[in-house]
This record gives structure tokens, C-alpha cells and sequence, in this order.
């Protein structure tokens, strides 16, 4: 009988241990964190909760009160503005990964290995996200200055939310042209659909992707277990797969 009510406090104590983390994920990183979020239940016993969206608008939300506890962000300086504004933890700030960006259509054969499609191309449209918004978009207008090409394009772009749109915008023809995020397009180091070319990293400053966890969360463990997730081997695996660095 002690046995057994041995065993059932050691099973209520379990339960009790397990915590809930609602993240906001910037939306570049969709894919691999809906690998990561089952993972990290199996190994941990908490529970992500999911919402993906425009790093700028996520930042707007959390000013407003939003009930994030982690943010994983698509740039480097809105977690360090809000710690900045106490409004996140500032020592649970790290690079998780490191993105790239790739010109993408969705029709095989169009987008030539150099990118000179952007000069020569008969396209009507090309898909940015929104680079007040969205870090990706941010690269992607860098990216077009320093080819000389943003005044010639500026008439032709359409503007995403967010890079999910954006893809969104490219994956339906919309726009025979789009800048997204590698982790869009490529699994295991191959292009999945259509054709791409992937932007030199010279051309755009580094896109690096940080986590942080926000102040209402300071106490929530699970919040803190999901950023040592993020650090450990099975996660990077699956960020290396999209083609994400460190």
C-alpha cells in the first residue's frame, strides 16, 4: 500500500512539473520549430504553444500586454530592445540561429544560379516582406541596393506581413518572384519546389535570430527548458536541416 501511494505522489509530482510556454516565433522559422515543439515535449514534459507571425508586429503585441513568455525572434535588436525597455529577462538573450536569404519562384528553371533575372527577367512582380516589419524583407532591400536594382523594382514589388506571406504570395503565382527564407524553400541542403538563388551573404548584413525570454515568464521553467532546448544537438539538427547556421 506505501508502495503504490508512493508511486501515485511521484506521478502527481510529474504532472505538477510539467509547464506550459506560449512562444512567438518569428514566421522564417515555422517549419522547423513545428519539428522541434513535439521534441521538446517528449524530452522535457511541457508544452509550446505556437503562434507565428512578423517579428515587428510580435514586438507591437508585446507591448500591448500579449501573453508571450518566449520570443524567438527573425533579427538580433528587438530582444535587446526589449530588455532594454524591461520587458524581457535580459541574460536569457542568445543567437539561436543564423538565416538566410534566398530569391525564390516557384516555376523550375526561372531563377538563374546568379540572381541576373532580377535584370533581365520579364517578371511583373517580386514578394518582399515588409522591411519596417520583418528582418527578411530588411535583407532583401539591402540586398537590392547593393545590386543598384531597388528605384528599377520599387514600382514592381509587393510588400508580405510577414515572410510567411511573402512565400505565400511567390508559392502562388502572385509574384514570379519572391525573397524568403531559406528554411522556406530548402530541406537538407536541397531545393524543394521551383528554382533559387541563394543571395551571397556580402550582399545583406547578417541575419541573426536571437531568443529571449519576456519578464512574465522569469519564473515559468519552461520557458527557460525551452531555450536549453534550443542550444542542445536534436534541435540544431533540425534548424541545420533548413539551412539555418550558428
Amino acid at each position: 500500500m506505501r508502495r503504490f501511494a508512493g508511486l501515485a505522489l511521484c506521478l502527481i509530482f510529474g504532472t505538477a512539473q510539467a509547464d506550459t510556454v506560449a512562444v512567438a516565433v518569428a514566421a522564417n522559422f515555422t517549419a522547423p520549430m513545428q519539428e522541434i515543439a513535439p521534441l521538446f515535449a517528449k524530452a522535457t514534459g511541457h508544452e509550446a504553444q505556437l503562434s507565428f507571425g512578423a517579428t515587428g508586429k510580435f514586438y507591437a503585441q508585446i507591448n500591448n500586454g500579449a501573453p508571450f513568455d518566449v520570443l524567438l525572434s527573425a533579427d538580433a535588436s528587438t530582444p535587446t530592445k526589449l530588455a532594454n525597455e524591461k520587458m524581457a529577462v535580459a541574460d536569457s538573450q542568445f543567437t539561436y540561429a543564423k538565416g538566410q536569404l534566398v530569391l525564390w519562384s516557384a516555376q523550375a528553371g526561372y531563377v538563374d544560379n546568379a540572381g541576373e533575372v532580377l535584370k533581365t527577367g520579364t517578371w511583373r512582380h517580386i514578394a518582399i516582406a515588409n522591411p519596417k516589419l520583418a528582418p527578411y524583407g530588411a535583407a532583401a532591400q539591402e540586398t537590392l541596393q547593393k545590386l543598384n536594382l531597388a528605384d528599377s523594382v520599387a514600382q514592381r514589388t509587393v510588400l508580405g506581413e510577414n515572410i510567411g506571406q511573402t512565400y505565400q504570395f511567390a508559392a502562388s503565382g502572385n509574384a514570379e518572384l519572391g525573397f524568403v527564407a531559406a528554411s522556406q524553400v530548402m530541406k537538407d541542403g536541397k531545393l524543394q519546389s521551383g528554382s533559387a538563388w541563394i543571395v551571397p551573404a556580402e550582399l545583406y548584413s547578417p541575419i541573426r535570430q536571437d531568443a529571449i525570454v519576456l519578464q512574465r515568464a522569469s519564473s515559468n521553467p519552461a520557458a527557460q527548458a525551452l531555450l536549453d532546448y534550443l542550444k542542445g544537438p536534436q534541435a540544431r539538427a533540425i534548424m541545420q536541416s533548413y539551412g539555418y547556421a550558428f
